[in-house]
């Protein structure tokens, strides 16, 4: 783990390139939401950060945030993320220790989700799988209108999430963080859902992805370091 302070000077950094880059899209500062990817970071790391000024933390695995989460006890104002595959047996749980899933890929776990949590019901982004990739969750483009339709009525939809495919610069995420905001902007057209959130960019991409109209970053090493193994 780095030291305190080292992890506060980091911090102070990423969030400030965030306003910047808010800034340079032409939206008002508070327009993109700043996610703390702690997975494989000890809890005492989250509590410095939290200390700094952090207050939304995503974390991949269901048993590992809840581990964390005890250990820490409760942080006023913390907001949880989860931005990890959740499989439908594991939806009880993630349900009593998310805030959001931003990783909803299948009308099977909206179901899940949905008989455990009617009222409210449970926020939710769709992950999209822009580039087809075998190796990772989401559904394609075409099949996302479907899901949230099917979705709706057990879960509130507020948003896209995606990963990109891993490119050879930064920029080459550009494309797919477009095509994200592009496919956004025609479902809402189209059907009038309030799909007000865009989660895309990490520590690589992160000021691209705001450029190009994320409401959400989700940033790890830029903040805490390498990912302890």
């Amino acid at each position: 783990m780095l030291p305190e302070a080292q992890i506060k000077t980091r911090f102070d950094e990423v969030n400030g390139r965030v306003l910047e880059a808010v800034r340079r899209s032409g939206r008002l500062a508070g327009a993109c939401r700043l996610v703390l990817a702690s997975k494989t970071q000890p809890a005492e790391a989250v509590a410095a950060a939290y200390r700094a000024g952090a207050r939304d933390f995503g974390e991949n695995y269901v048993q590992e945030a809840v581990a964390k989460r005890a250990e820490l006890g409760p942080l006023s104002g913390a907001t949880w993320h989860l931005i990890g595959h959740l499989q439908s047996n594991k939806a009880r749980l993630a349900l009593e220790t998310f805030d959001i899933i931003q990783t909803l890929d299948s009308a099977k776990l909206a179901a899940a989700i949905g008989r455990l949590r009617l009222s409210p019901p449970m926020r939710t982004l769709v992950e999209v799988n822009l580039g087809g990739e075998a190796s990772k969750s989401g559904v394609a483009p075409d099949a996302v209108e479907a899901l949230i339709e099917t979705a709706r009525d057990k879960v509130e939809v507020v948003g896209l999430m995606t990963i990109p495919p891993p490119g050879e610069n930064p920029e080459a995420s550009r494309r797919y963080f477009a095509e994200l905001r592009e496919l956004r902007d025609r479902l809402v057209s189209a059907s009038g859902l309030k799909l007000s959130d865009l989660s895309m960019g990490m520590t690589e991409d992160y000021a691209i992805a705001i450029e190009e109209g994320a409401t959400i970053v989700r940033v790890g090493r830029a903040v805490f370091g390498e990912r302890n193994t």
